[in-house]
């Protein structure tokens, strides 16, 4: 008998362009293994101008990851000249349509127009970034994840003790947890769920958070999931596994503050 073959999934294919002055080289585990949740990153490119001491982090990670340093000179003095590198090179890329989405790694709001200009054309962009990135940008993005949160499980280089050796390396701080949004989350379950029973599936909640907050992430305020987020608020969510199709369990939330059964 023949045997049968399984079609292979679409694979969506990502750019990542990095600012190299604006994103530090300790979230690039971090990094790379967020954008692997996403799709493959067949385009790996990072801007800055490498001849000046302060990229130096960034250099010992580049051959690590396949990433590809692109050089742009400082035309002046104070100026930054790499952000109009990025740009071009992404509208370039943007033409070629082999790109499903972009993923722009910066805490500068100048990408901002960028981001939506991306989105105009039916691309998903990701955006990475500080928590002090600018409002404009983050909404401009239909993903953000704060680099807080990848650098929480990197380690910090070893320092040299006084007599010359090396100590062992140092865990990053982990971001302090944030409050969670509770009347936030409750009201898109309102909003989307069913009038008959309230029940909401899960993947369509994350969904319309993402939506309407470009930067909700359950890791900032203390969760792995945004399942795990919902479980640990019995008086306000109730969370139920139903049967899914081809023997899978779905979940689904509701409100009970607004459950009237």
């Amino acid at each position: 008998m023949p045997t049968k073959t399984t079609p292979n999934r679409q694979q969506t294919h990502l750019a990542v362009l990095i600012d190299a002055d604006n994103a530090p080289a300790a979230i690039v585990e971090g990094l790379f293994e967020e954008i692997a949740k996403y799709g493959i990153a067949s385009v790996k490119r990072i801007y800055g101008d490498w001849t000046q001491p302060q990229l130096g982090k960034w250099k010992q990670v580049l051959l690590d990851h396949s990433i590809q340093p692109i050089q742009q000179f400082a035309y002046t003095k104070g100026k930054n000249a790499t952000d109009s590198a990025l740009i071009i090179d992404a509208m370039d890329l943007l033409y070629t349509r082999r790109f499903d989405g972009f993923c722009l790694v910066s805490s500068d709001s100048d990408f901002t127009r960028l981001a939506a200009r991306l989105r105009e054309e039916g691309l998903t962009v990701y955006g990475f970034g500080e928590e002090k990135t600018p409002k404009p940008f983050v909404s401009a993005c239909d993903k953000f994840i704060y680099t807080e949160i990848l650098r929480a499980d990197a380690e910090l280089p070893s320092e040299l003790t006084e007599a010359g050796q090396p100590q062992e390396p140092r865990p990053a701080p982990k971001p302090k947890a944030q409050r969670v949004p509770l009347d936030f989350i409750a009201k898109v379950l309102d909003d989307i769920a069913d009038d008959e029973d309230d029940w909401v599936q899960l993947g369509a909640l994350g969904q319309n958070i993402s939506k309407l907050r470009p930067a909700f992430d359950p890791r900032l305020y203390g969760f792995k999931k945004l399942s795990d987020l919902i479980k640990a608020q019995p008086k306000r969510f109730e969370l139920q596994a139903r049967g899914g199709g081809g023997g899978g369990r779905d979940l689904y939330a509701r409100n009970l503050k607004t459950n009237k059964g």
